[in-house]
């Protein structure tokens, strides 16, 4: 009996090792076992370049990300703690108050002209923490105009304003009685450039009143096409490309109900503005002369017609007082695009003397500019006759 259970004992044990060397083999090829049906995190991958010193851990630089500016906005505080976000033009009666707030620390506020003059402590500004405040009480028709809040950009003590930031809001103050901005001026003269747009203000106080624009003498009504003349009840009217045709005594009509006003004179006067400086050129009759000798030394400009030109000079002989003798010439020139003419100013130097030696400068002046051209002039001692022996 006990070869049996010998056997059955070493069979037994046979068994068991052949079972645990299949497990053995069979674990080695299959892939890892994962707790709770998560999947194994694999290894992480060594950043950088190996050198002697070991490798070296590459951090990445968060980016940052750009915030633009915060805007820049303006409100008009209404009754009750309301807030309104104005546009390009805000209406408000006469005589009521006016509160503006622009957000930004700090800002800085413009005002049409008058009220910067005679606000008489009904204008106030204050700068609160966040934004600033603009308050205007017993407002009146003359209030009317443009006004602007500049966010300012500070560098510890020294602040600027930023003017591509600035808003503004043209506010009319509406007088059922005053249909025009008033004005202490009765005659207003405005000069008609040739090369300039001409504004006549006729700033009325309610954008929903009607305007015209009259010729004083002789009467009538001056069409208004909307290109060369243009009405804007912020601006005026604007004459584009004022001709000698505008040049006169002109004024506006404002009508809105029963109302019907007329505004301040304007005397306009066409003046025929160059279009660039004079470019004087300057010759003398010689170079060089002796004493005795005349001289005359000629400054030439071309340019327009009609275009008003001062020659000014500087000679040596201005050091001991000599008088200066000057001659102008006008000589109208054809052909080219325009009408043009040649103007000359000629200094004449009677028996020059050897004081009259040095640099002769010609400065030429118009509406646009001065502009200085120079020569110099040589003059010797006249030659001593020999006397001849007894």
């Amino acid at each position: 009996m006990l070869v049996p259970i010998w056997r059955s004992v070493l069979c037994s044990l046979w068994i068991c090792a052949l079972i645990l060397e299949f497990g053995h083999c069979q674990g080695d090829a299959e892939e890892p076992k994962t707790t709770s049906g998560k999947k194994p995190k694999a290894p992480k991958a060594k950043l950088g370049k190996e050198t002697k010193k070991g490798p070296r851990a590459v951090v990445a630089k968060a980016k940052v990300k750009a915030t633009a500016p915060a805007q820049t906005l303006l409100t008009q505080v209404l009754k009750k703690g309301r807030f309104q976000r104005v546009g390009d033009t805000l209406t408000v009666r006469a005589g009521d108050a006016l509160e503006l707030r622009c957000k930004g620390t700090p800002v800085q506020w413009s005002v049409p002209p008058y009220l910067e003059e005679d606000n008489e402590g009904r204008l106030r500004t204050v700068q609160h923490q966040r934004y600033g405040m603009l308050s205007l009480v017993n407002s009146t028709g003359a209030d009317t105009g443009e006004y602007t809040c500049y966010p300012m950009y500070c560098e510890e003590t020294d602040c600027r304003k930023e003017y591509d930031k600035a808003v503004k809001v043209f506010v009319f103050f509406a007088d059922p009685q005053e249909l025009f901005v008033p004005s202490s001026n009765y005659y207003e003269v405005i000069q008609l450039r040739t090369n300039w747009p001409t504004r006549l203000p006729c700033q009325v106080t309610s954008p929903g009143a009607a305007v015209s624009l009259h010729r004083e003498f002789p009467p009538s009504e001056v069409p208004v096409d909307g290109a060369e003349i243009t009405f804007s009840t912020r601006g005026g009217f604007t004459i584009h490309r004022p001709r000698p045709q505008h040049a006169g005594s002109l004024y506006c009509v404002a009508s809105l109900g029963n109302l019907r006003q007329a505004s301040t004179k304007y005397m306009l006067i066409y003046v025929n503005y160059p279009m660039a400086v004079p470019a004087p050129a300057i010759e003398a009759s010689s170079s060089s002369l002796t004493a005795g000798d005349n001289l005359r030394v000629s400054c030439t400009v071309v340019g327009e017609t009609e275009v008003a030109i001062d020659f000014t000079w500087e000679y040596p002989g201005q050091q001991i007082g000599r008088p200066l003798y000057t001659q102008e010439i006008r000589t109208p020139l054809a052909g080219g695009p325009g009408a043009r003419q040649k103007i000359q100013s000629v200094l004449l130097v009677d028996e020059v003397r050897e004081v009259d030696h040095g640099t002769y400068t010609c400065t030429a002046e118009n509406l646009q500019g001065a502009k200085s051209t120079s020569t110099t002039v040589q003059v010797a001692a006249k030659a001593k006759l020999k006397k001849k022996p007894q």
